[in-house]
């Protein structure tokens, strides 16, 4: 058996109803109180997720056309490769070196027969007999090529003097030098041109030469 406390003991019925309603009430508050709500946990927001990487794909074969490889331009030189293998060593000397010959020893200074002088590299036509003339220099002299475009003049400042050399425009060989000393019924100039640099069409042997087309020019001083 409990023991009543003493102050309960003295109090009187009124005081132990008031006592009991206020016990009930408390009893009644804290019953009726919601426990406090749980503290949410931290949480990491979820990451998206990896982006689907698309498969590579295959590498396309370029339909673009390729530049075109410059084309390589041959040197006369390299042109006339086989020809001039088969010079003589004075030929390549003069032709190629840009040589002289001595004076009075070329194979056509004293040459009179009538046809065409060609360049001994190329065979292009460079001279006609009709257009050549004694200057007594030692050298075949001739007052105009007989075809323009074949011939090309340059500046040469070799051996201390000031002179314009001659060569050929198609194989590029050193032919001589032209000077303003010529006879003036002939035009004033004298083609001063090595033999060595030279071969000789005759006028029977041109259309075999494929030069039949410069047998007018005989035709006119011999019609």
């Amino acid at each position: 058996m409990i023991p009543i406390p003493a102050f309960l003991q003295s109090l009187s019925s009124k005081g132990m109803a008031c006592l009991s309603a206020l016990c009930a009430a408390v009893l009644l508050t804290a019953c009726s109180q919601e426990p406090p709500p749980a503290k949410a946990e931290a949480t990491t927001p979820a990451e998206p997720p990896p982006a689907a990487v698309k498969p590579a794909e295959p590498a396309k074969e370029s339909t673009a056309t390729p530049p075109a490889e410059p084309v390589k331009t041959k040197t006369p030189q390299e042109m006339f490769e086989e020809q001039i293998k088969k010079l003589s060593p004075e030929e390549f000397y003069v032709t190629q070196k840009s040589g002289t010959e001595r004076a009075f020893t070329g194979k056509y200074w004293d040459h009179h027969e009538e046809g065409v002088y060609v360049d001994v590299v190329s065979g292009k036509p460079l001279f006609s007999s009709l257009d050549k003339f004694d200057s007594g220099c030692g050298w075949p002299s001739f007052s105009k090529p007989v075809h323009g475009g074949e011939i090309k003049e340059l500046d040469d400042r070799s051996a201390g003097m000031v002179r314009t050399e001659v060569r050929s425009a198609t194989a590029d060989s050193h032919l001589g030098h032209v000077f303003d000393d010529g006879p003036q019924q002939l035009g004033g100039l004298r083609y001063c041109i090595n033999s060595a640099a030279l071969r000789f069409v005759p006028l029977k042997d041109l259309e075999k030469e494929g030069l039949g087309e410069y047998r007018k020019l005989f035709e006119k001083k011999n019609p």
